[in-house]
């Protein structure tokens, strides 16, 4: 069957394009933003991609179409669809229909850790033998690819609450029919979509009333927008997380690079891995649970974390070069600016630490964000803000009230040279962007090569 999707270099739509491919389909698939680390993925496996959205690319004529969230009516791909009849399906849809019945589906909800969550799990479970099967949003280092179908019935799923696509503007993840179920946190975000958190929650909502009785809920105790959601109905076991949750850590280094796991109040092992910061704890904390939930027992859990490496874009190191570490993250929340930035600072002391970032969501360009974007920096040593073409609104109110010293740049090369005359043996780095940020990661990595190759 050809399958042709539009929209393919998303993370979700490229890692539905690399399940279709080992199913025995042959894909083919349009984007505009086509940039690692999801176009080289694909293109590593022979996945042909079209750049534009010509209704040329539509010829010879698909068997189907798997539209993306992205687009949208008016667009020509679409309009061609349309016109000509051809069959087409959302993106969650394809994945419910010819992936996940008769699996195990453990997904991970939330506003922030969805990625590494979910790259934690699947890699606790295949250190644990069970060989599962996956969808995540970025490229897990474990595995080093984004999805696979795995060889046992266990699917996890990075399980968004974004829209499914235009004619189905349902989150993501109502499609999944999860068994074991990871809600991390919730915070407002999508303003693009969502008038507020409120809508947010009945969108959770809706996923907690797909979970069976038989299955598992996993959250964070004290999370008051999760609460609401349970509050509004849940029938489904519960396991807590955190504060005076079922599961609880310990931190031995202030960094929480190491911690003690507590379970119903009994130690179960003490965890030693290379990620930092109290969001990272947290979200070990869920994936042991989950992964409990499908017979693997703490203490291999928690062995598994000493040899996990994040997904690629989850506070990347780039390299290091005459001291000078540079990294890349995916934040765009103000929510994961603050807790990145301040599991890097607890790692490193009073290093100089410069952040650069592009405020490129949706929910950035609207600027519903602004205000609590300025203090979401207070661990950095200095910031440099870039403003992209199209922000609806001026940065300078966030520069204004900044704990530490920021600026607002619009030229590329400006930030590079900037930055790099500043740095210094022990200066970290972290480049803050969900986009390609114009290849700012590899040009920056060059010079740095070039003044200390």
């Amino acid at each position: 069957m050809h399958l042709h999707i539009l929209g393919i270099c998303g993370t979700f739509m490229g890692s539905l394009a690399l399940l279709a491919r080992e199913l025995g389909h042959q894909v083919t698939g349009s984007d505009v933003n086509v940039y690692p680390p999801m176009s080289t993925q694909l293109e590593a496996q022979g996945i042909t991609l079209l750049e534009g959205y010509s209704p040329e690319h539509l010829q010879p004529v698909p068997d189907l179409v798997i539209i993306g969230n992205a687009m949208s009516r008016g667009n020509p791909a679409v309009e061609y669809v349309l016109d000509q009849g051809l069959p087409y399906v959302s993106g969650p849809e394809w994945l419910a229909r010819h992936v996940l019945p008769d699996r195990w589906v453990l997904a991970v909800a939330g506003t922030h850790g969805k990625t590494t969550t979910s790259s934690l799990l699947a890699w606790i479970l295949e250190y644990a033998g069970m060989a599962p099967g996956f969808l995540i949003g970025g490229v897990p280092q474990n595995f080093g690819i984004s999805a696979r179908l795995g060889s046992t019935p266990f699917f996890v799923v990075e399980a968004d609450e974004y829209d499914s696509a235009f004619f189905d503007k349902r989150s993501k993840f109502v499609h999944y029919r999860p068994r074991t179920a990871i809600l991390n946190n919730l915070e407002y975000d999508h303003a693009d979509i969502f008038p507020d958190l409120a809508a947010i929650e009945t969108q959770f909502h809706h996923l907690v009333r797909t979970i069976p009785s038989s299955g598992l809920i996993v959250h964070p105790q004290g999370d008051a927008a999760l609460q609401r959601v349970i509050d509004m109905g849940c029938w489904t076991p519960r396991q807590t997380t955190g504060g005076e949750g079922d599961w609880q850590a310990r931190l031995l280094a202030a960094d929480g690079s190491r911690f003690e796991v507590w379970l119903g109040g009994v130690l179960q092992g003490e965890a030693q891995w290379s990620q930092t910061g109290a969001h990272s704890v947290a979200n070990a904390l869920s994936a042991l649970a989950a992964a409990r939930h499908v017979g693997v027992v703490p203490s291999i859990g928690i062995a598994a974390l000493a040899e996990f490496r994040n997904a690629k874009r989850r506070m990347e190191l780039l390299g290091t070069l005459g001291g000078v570490s540079l990294y890349d993250d995916f934040a765009h929340h103000p929510t994961a600016i603050a807790t990145t930035l301040a599991g890097l600072r607890a790692g490193i002391g009073e290093a100089p630490l410069i952040a650069i970032i592009e405020p490129r969501s949706n929910t950035m360009r609207l600027g519903s964000h602004a205000s609590a974007l300025a203090a979401s920096v207070a661990s950095a040593t200095e910031v440099i803000w870039f403003q992209p073409p199209g922000l609806d609104w001026s940065l300078q109110s966030v520069v204004d009230a900044s704990p530490v010293p920021a600026r607002i740049e619009t030229d590329i090369d400006r930030i590079i040279e900037t930055v790099l005359a500043k740095a210094s043996a022990g200066t970290r780095i972290v480049i803050m962007s969900n986009g390609g940020f114009a290849g700012i990661h590899q040009r920056m990595l060059s010079q740095l090569e070039v003044i200390h190759g």
